[in-house]
C-alpha cells in the first residue's frame, strides 16, 4: 500500500483504493511510458491509500513489451500479443483470480479501454469486425468477483457527476469496513446506521428500510451473520443512483428536524425548491443545512454522513 506524504483524513477511515499503476506515473505501459492522472495523484491522493496494480507486469511481461489485444475465436474471447499472437489468456486469468481473492479494498480505478484493465469500450477483434462493447480481461474478472465494489476508470472520472458518485461510495465503503473490522456490538451498529440513514435513503428507500430491519434484529442473531447481511445491503444501497426527487425528500427530512425561525425555514425551503427546479446544484442546500445544523439541538442532523459524505476539498 502506498502511503502519501502529507496525507489527510482519519487514518482508520481512509479509503483503500486499488489503481492501475500507470495512472500513478509508473512507467509500466507496453511502450515504457505512463498515464499519470493529475486528479488521482494530486487531488484525491491526500485522502486515500493506493494499492498499485499492473496485471501485465504481474503476468511476467516486461517493460517495454509487445502490445496486447482481445480477439474472438471459436474457443471464445482470448488475450493475445498484437503481432506474434501469443495467447496470454490463461496467464492473465491466473493473475486476476489471485488478485480478486486477495483484494481488501474500498474501490478500484482502472486504466480506460485497455485489453486488460478497461471497464467498458474495449475492442475485441474478430472476423466480423471489431466489437467495442467489452471489458478488459483482468478488470472483468475482478468486477465479476466483486460486483458491489465501486469501480471507475480515469476517463469517466472526468465527468463531475460520475466522479462525485465514485468518491461518495468509496468513502462510505471505507467507513463500513472500518466499523465492521472493529470490536462492535449491536448498539454500535445502531449508531453507525443512524449516522448513515439520510445517505442510504437518498440512494434507495426500499433498501434503506431493508438495512433498518437488519439493524433492528441484530441483537437476536449471530454476530457474523448480521455483519454479512448489513454489509451486503449497505453496499447494494450505495450502488443505487440518487435522484433529484430522492435528494429533495432527504433535504426535507433534515429540514423538518431543525428548529428554525420562520425566516430561516423559508430560505431553506426556497433553496430546496431551486435545487428541485435545477437552478442550483445539490451542494447549495446541503451547505445551508450544515450551517443551520451546527447547534447542540441539531446533533442528529449535523452528524448525518449525507451532509459530509467525503472531504470538502474533493467537491467540485
Amino acid at each position: 500500500m502506498i502511503a502519501t506524504p502529507g496525507r489527510t483524513g482519519t487514518p482508520a477511515e481512509r479509503p483503500r483504493l486499488a489503481i492501475s499503476s500507470c495512472l500513478l506515473g509508473r512507467p509500466v505501459r507496453h511502450d515504457g511510458r505512463h498515464n499519470l492522472d493529475r486528479f488521482l495523484t494530486e487531488t484525491l491522493a491526500p485522502y486515500v491509500d493506493w494499492l498499485p496494480v499492473c496485471p501485465e507486469v504481474e503476468a511476467g511481461l516486461g517493460t517495454p513489451r509487445e502490445a496486447l489485444r482481445q480477439v474472438s475465436t471459436a474457443q471464445g474471447p482470448r488475450l493475445v500479443t498484437r503481432m506474434s499472437r501469443v495467447d496470454l489468456t490463461g496467464r492473465m486469468t491466473a493473475v486476476a483470480d489471485r488478485r480478486a481473492t486477495q483484494l481488501d479494498i474500498d474501490g478500484y480505478v482502472f486504466k480506460a479501454k485497455t485489453p486488460t484493465c478497461g471497464i467498458h469500450g474495449v475492442p475485441r477483434h474478430g472476423n466480423d469486425g471489431v466489437d467495442q462493447r467489452n471489458r478488459g480481461l483482468f478488470a472483468g474478472i475482478v468486477m465479476e468477483r466483486h460486483p458491489l465494489l465501486p469501480v471507475e476508470d480515469e476517463g469517466r472520472l472526468r465527468d463531475p457527476r460520475l466522479r462525485a458518485d465514485f468518491v461518495e461510495r468509496v468513502f462510505a465503503h471505507a467507513r463500513l469496513r472500518t466499523f465492521l473490522d472493529g470490536d462492535w456490538r449491536p448498539r454500535d451498529l445502531v449508531a453507525f446506521h443512524a449516522r448513515h440513514k439520510m445517505q442510504l435513503l437518498a440512494h434507495d428507500p426500499l433498501l434503506y428500510r431493508e438495512a433498518g430491519r437488519v439493524v433492528a434484529g441484530a441483537g437476536a442473531r449471530p454476530h457474523g451473520e448480521v455483519a454479512a447481511d448489513y454489509a451486503e445491503v449497505f453496499r447494494r444501497t450505495m450502488a443505487a443512483r440518487t435522484t433529484t426527487g430522492r435528494n429533495v425528500n432527504v433535504l426535507q427530512h433534515c429540514l423538518g428536524m431543525l428548529a428554525l425561525d420562520p425566516a430561516r425555514r423559508s430560505d431553506l425551503v426556497e433553496v430546496i425548491d431551486s435545487y428541485r427546479a435545477g437552478l442550483v446544484p445539490l451542494d447549495v442546500p446541503v451547505r445551508l443545512l450544515r450551517h443551520h445544523a451546527r447547534g447542540e439541538s441539531a446533533t442528529y442532523v449535523r452528524d448525518q454522513t449525507y451532509l459530509t459524505p467525503y472531504p470538502d476539498a474533493l467537491r467540485e
